[in-house]
């Protein structure tokens, strides 16, 4: 069964879906490129990992403080007298936290040399911290090298990572850039309301390049992972929608009866 909206289901941005979304997407565009790129090239699945505790909250730890007696009725001492205790209240503390992020890299089996790397942004990658450093710093190495890089954004909520021109603004993107056309680059845009265009991978200039269906692969990952067990389309999703993308999806959903008793 795929995913009920014409593009890029916004339930699936949930941050307890997503790192799952994730995955499976990077293992869909894997197996398909792996047939089409033998024997040449061998798709590789890498994964970045790195400790943080960034979205934590602070642990707060009372005073404790010592009052001095002053009642008229008995003389001044010198003893100091406790308050009472106050009730402890349930504080969260900053837990360093791992994560993992997937990425594929398009090897030459002669060379052994990164041809193509293909990135799926993560939530940490768009937000400041040091997930969105360590990307940026690989992103600009490999954007000073020959490599290939296509970046796909998935996720609505964040700061996009930066280009320049067109004044793009959209809620998705797929950046193909080429290392012989630098700094040049393609970028695919798109909103909630369309479906998630194709685009190629780019090899070495004598290779054709294999067009990934993002939409075709987006869909078969909804069904085998199961989301439409998993979603209550009556609740709004989260991240939340805007006003004009939240009466857009409310009808599209009641018009395929994901509502109705809603």
């Amino acid at each position: 069964m795929p995913s009920p909206f014409p593009g890029v289901d916004p339930y699936l941005e949930h941050p307890n879906l997503w790192p799952e979304v994730h995955h499976w997407l990077i293992s869909e565009i894997a197996r398909f490129l792996s047939p089409q790129l033998r024997p040449k090239y061998r798709v590789a699945v890498e994964l970045r990992m790195y400790e943080t505790s960034e979205n934590s909250l602070l642990v707060g730890i009372p005073d404790v403080t010592v009052q001095r007696s002053e009642t008229s009725n008995h003389p001044s001492t010198n003893v100091a007298v406790l308050s009472p205790p106050a009730q402890p209240v349930t504080v969260t503390l900053p837990m360093p936290e791992i994560i993992k992020e997937g990425y594929l890299e398009i090897r030459g089996v002669e060379t052994r040399e990164v041809v193509t790397t293909i990135e799926i942004l993560s939530p940490t990658n768009k937000r400041p911290g040091k997930g969105r450093q360590m990307y940026e710093k690989k992103r600009e190495q490999i954007l000073g090298s020959r490599t290939h890089l296509i970046e796909i954004d998935l996720l609505r909520r964040g700061e996009p990572m930066p280009v320049f021109g067109n004044n793009l603004d959209s809620q998705y993107r797929i950046l193909v850039c080429r290392g012989n056309r630098l700094p040049a680059g393609d970028m695919y845009h798109f909103n909630i309301q369309d479906s998630i265009p194709a685009f190629p991978v780019p090899l070495s200039p004598e290779d054709s390049e294999p067009i990934v269906d993002l939409q075709i692969l987006f869909n078969q990952v909804y069904d085998i992972a199961g989301y439409d067990m998993e979603i209550d389309y009556c609740r709004e999703p989260i991240p939340a929608l805007s006003e004009t993308d939240a009466a857009w999806a409310d009808a599209w959903l009641r018009d395929r009866g994901l509502r109705e008793g809603c």
